[in-house]
C-alpha cells in the first residue's frame, strides 16, 4: 500500500489542502523545501537553483505530488519574472526526474500539477477536452514546456498523471479573494469570457484519486463540470457575501494599464470539459457553483 507521499509546493494553499486530506487518508506526508526547518510539516531539503535534493526524500517516498512554481499572478510580468515563473516549473521537475533515476527506490506514481492555460488566453466558447490544441501565449508556452519535462517521468517507467487545473475557488486565496477585494464587485472587460473553475475540496480530492486510482495515466482536465462566466462567477461569489454587485465591466484597457500583459489572463478566458475525469469515476462533491460557492464561504 503507498502510503507516504512526497509534495512539492507544499506549502500553498492548494498544497495545504491536499496534505490535510491526505492526512485524514492515513497516508503519511513530507513536504520538499528550500527551508525544511521552517515547517511543523515533515519536510526533505531541495533548492531547484541548485538542482539538489535530498535523496533520503525519495527513498522514504512511495509516490509524488509535483505542485511547485513560481505564483503566475504574484508579480507583473517583467522579463525575468516571466523567467522564474517558467523555470521554476521546467527545472524543478528536471531535478524530480534525475533524483527518481539515481535512487534505488522508485516512486509507484507521479502526480503533477499543470493549467488549463495551456489551450491559450482565449478560446472562445466552444468546449474543449484534452486533445485541444496548445495556445500560442506565454502561459500556453509555459504549461507546454512544463508538461514536457513531466511526461519524461513517465518515460523512466513511473505512472505519471497530469491534472490541468483551473481556476481554484477558495476563501483563502486565489481567484474568489481577488475578485472579491474592492469594494463592489463588478465584471473584467465584457463579463462573457468563461472560467472553467473547481472548488479546492475537490482538486484535493483529484488529487488523492490519481494516487489511489492505478489505471489513471496521462493528462486530465482538472476542472469543474459546470463552467460559468466571469460575470455569473463575480455576482454569485458577491451574493454570497453580501457585496454590491454591478453589471458594468471594469474596462479592458484600465486592466491593461494595470496589470500589463497579465491582463490577458482575466480578460480571456477557457470553457474547459471535465468529461474525462468523470469517465474515469471520479465524483465531484461541488459541481454547482452555488454549492461550491455556499461550503466556500459558510462552513
Amino acid at each position: 500500500m503507498m502510503k507516504k507521499i512526497l509534495i512539492t509546493g507544499g506549502s500553498g494553499l492548494v498544497g495545504k489542502q491536499i496534505t490535510g486530506l491526505l492526512g485524514k487518508n492515513g497516508y503519511e506526508v513530507a513536504w520538499l523545501s528550500r527551508n525544511p526547518e521552517k515547517y511543523k510539516q515533515k519536510s526533505f531539503a531541495w533548492d531547484v537553483n541548485e538542482q539538489t535534493i535530498d535523496p533520503e526524500a525519495l527513498l522514504w517516498a512511495d509516490g509524488i505530488i509535483h505542485l511547485a512554481g513560481e505564483g503566475v499572478a504574484d508579480k507583473r510580468w517583467t522579463a525575468e519574472r516571466k523567467k522564474a515563473i517558467l523555470q521554476s516549473r521546467t527545472q524543478s521537475t528536471l531535478l524530480l526526474k534525475h533524483a527518481i533515476e539515481k535512487s534505488n527506490k522508485k516512486p509507484e506514481v507521479f502526480v503533477s500539477a499543470s493549467a488549463v492555460g495551456y489551450y491559450g488566453f482565449n478560446t472562445g466558447d466552444g468546449l474543449i477536452d484534452e486533445n485541444g490544441k496548445t495556445g500560442n501565449d506565454f502561459l500556453a508556452q509555459v504549461v507546454n514546456a512544463w508538461e514536457d519535462e513531466v511526461e519524461k517521468i513517465a518515460e523512466v517507467g513511473i505512472r505519471t498523471v497530469l491534472l490541468r487545473i483551473g481556476i481554484v475557488l477558495d476563501s483563502k486565496g486565489g481567484a474568489l479573494v481577488e475578485m472579491l477585494k474592492p469594494p463592489i464587485a463588478a465584471p473584467l472587460g465584457d463579463g462573457q469570457q468563461w472560467m472553467s473553475w473547481i472548488a479546492i475540496d475537490d482538486l484535493a480530492r483529484m488529487f488523492l484519486f490519481a494516487i489511489e486510482n492505478g489505471e489513471m495515466k496521462g493528462i486530465y482536465n482538472a476542472v469543474g463540470p459546470n463552467p460559468a462566466t466571469n460575470a455569473e462567477l463575480t455576482k454569485a461569489a458577491a451574493k454570497k457575501v453580501g457585496k454590491i454587485f454591478v453589471g458594468i465591466g471594469v474596462p479592458g484597457f484600465a486592466l491593461k494599464i494595470v496589470l500589463g500583459e497579465m491582463a490577458q489572463m482575466v480578460l480571456g478566458g477557457n470553457r474547459v470539459s471535465a468529461n474525462k475525469i468523470l469517465k474515469a469515476g471520479f465524483e465531484f462533491k461541488y459541481p454547482e457553483l452555488d454549492e461550491a460557492l455556499e461550503k466556500i464561504y459558510n462552513s
